[in-house]
C-alpha cells in the first residue's frame, strides 16, 4: 500500500477544492461547484464544467456550492464531488482505495467534522483523516509547527478566515469568522448595484476583486470596465471601476476580518506574542493575494505580515506532506479526529 498514488491531500474549499498527491504536487485546482439535474437529481457536472454553468443554466439544471462558509450545506452533493476528485486524482486505478486527509476550517463543530469524515469515506476513500485547516496551511507554508515557538497564520479562503496561533504542533489560539472571498464578492457585487445601478454576477465580480481589488486605497488606480444589466432600463450597460471603488465596496468585509486578527492576538499568552512579533503573521490561502492586505494587517495590528509563497496552494501542499509523514503528525491528527 505505499504506492505514491494512494493518498491524497484534499483542501475542501468553499470556492475551490484542491488535491495534492505527494511527489507529485497539486494536481487538481477546481471550483467547489456541482451542476444537478432539478429533474433527475442526478449530477451532470462537478467543478470547471459545473462552474462555467453558473448563472446560464436552464430552469431544469442548478448548480450548486456544497459547502457554505467551509462546511457542508448539502451533505449528497459534497459526496458527490469528494468522489469525483477522488476518481479523478486516481485515474484508472481506483482498485486500491486512498488515505485521504481533508482539511476544515478551525471553527467547525464536531458533527460538521464528522460529516466531512463520513462523506470522504463514502466517497472511496479506505481512511479519512481530518485536519484543520491552519495547522495544514503553516505546514505548506513551511513554518516548523513542532518548535516550542509561536507561529501565526492567517488562511483566507472563499468560505472563512482562520486565524491561528500555533505551538508545539497544536492550536493555541484561534479565532475563525464566515468572511472571505464570496462574502468579498458579494461585497462588492452590493457597492456596484447601489452606487452605479448595475447588476453583476458573482463570477464577474470575482474577475473585478481579482483585476484591480485592493484592500486599501492606492495612489495609483487600476481601471477595469465592466459589463452588467443596468437596473433601471434592465438593458446591458458597461461601467468604468477602479481600485478605490472596490477598497470602498469592500472595507467592511476588511474591518471584520480585522477584528478578527486582534481576537487572535489579543488571546495569544505573553511569550508567544513576542514570537510572533519577531516572525511576523503569514497569510495564506487565495484571499492572501488581495493587493495590500499585508499592508491593512500590519497597520492594523503593528505586527509584520507576509504572503506565503504560493499561498492558495498552501493547505493542500500541508495536507499532502502531513500524509507522507503521518507518524510525526499523529498527535495533531488523531486529537482532531
Amino acid at each position: 500500500m505505499s504506492l505514491w498514488g494512494k493518498k491524497l491531500g484534499i483542501d475542501l474549499g468553499t470556492a475551490n477544492t484542491l488535491v495534492f498527491v505527494p511527489k507529485k504536487g497539486v494536481i487538481l485546482n477546481e471550483p467547489s461547484v456541482v451542476a444537478i439535474s432539478t429533474v433527475t437529481k442526478q449530477v451532470l457536472a462537478v467543478g470547471d464544467e459545473a462552474k462555467t454553468m453558473i448563472g446560464r443554466t436552464p430552469e431544469n439544471i442548478v448548480a450548486h456550492r456544497p459547502l457554505k462558509d467551509g462546511v457542508i450545506a448539502d451533505y449528497r452533493v459534497t459526496e458527490a464531488m469528494l468522489r469525483y476528485f477522488i476518481t479523478k486524482a486516481l485515474g484508472k486505478s481506483t482498485f486500491f482505495k486512498p488515505d485521504v486527509m481533508v482539511s476544515v476550517p478551525s471553527g467547525v463543530t464536531s458533527t460538521e467534522r464528522r460529516a466531512v469524515m463520513e462523506a470522504t469515506l463514502k466517497a472511496g476513500a479506505r481512511n479519512a483523516y481530518i485536519v484543520k485547516e491552519p495547522i495544514l496551511a503553516a505546514i505548506g507554508a513551511g513554518l516548523p509547527i513542532f518548535d516550542a515557538h509561536g507561529h501565526m497564520v492567517v488562511d483566507i479562503g472563499g468560505g472563512t478566515t482562520d486565524s491561528a496561533v500555533i505551538s508545539l504542533g497544536g492550536i493555541v489560539t484561534a479565532s475563525s469568522v464566515k468572511v472571505a472571498g464570496n462574502k468579498i464578492d458579494l461585497a462588492i457585487a452590493q457597492y456596484i448595484k447601489d452606487k452605479l445601478n448595475l447588476a453583476i454576477g458573482d463570477r464577474t465580480a470575482e474577475e473585478i476583486k481579482i483585476s484591480v481589488g485592493s484592500a486599501l486605497p492606492v495612489d495609483h488606480e487600476l481601471i477595469s470596465v465592466v459589463k452588467g444589466r443596468d437596473y433601471i432600463t434592465g438593458l446591458p450597460r458597461e461601467v468604468e471601476i477602479t481600485t478605490n471603488h472596490i477598497a470602498e465596496a469592500i472595507s467592511g468585509c476588511m474591518d471584520e476580518m480585522i477584528r478578527s486578527i486582534k481576537s487572535t492576538l489579543q488571546n495569544t499568552p505573553p511569550e508567544l506574542a513576542a514570537d510572533i512579533m519577531t516572525d511576523g503573521i503569514v497569510l495564506t490561502g487565495g484571499g492572501a493575494l488581495l493587493r495590500n492586505l499585508d499592508e491593512l494587517i500590519y497597520r492594523a495590528t503593528g505586527v509584520p505580515t507576509r504572503v506565503a509563497e504560493d499561498a492558495p496552494l498552501c493547505v493542500a501542499k500541508g495536507a499532502g506532506s502531513t500524509l507522507e509523514h503521518i507518524d510525526v503528525y499523529k498527535k495533531s491528527i488523531a486529537a482532531k479526529r
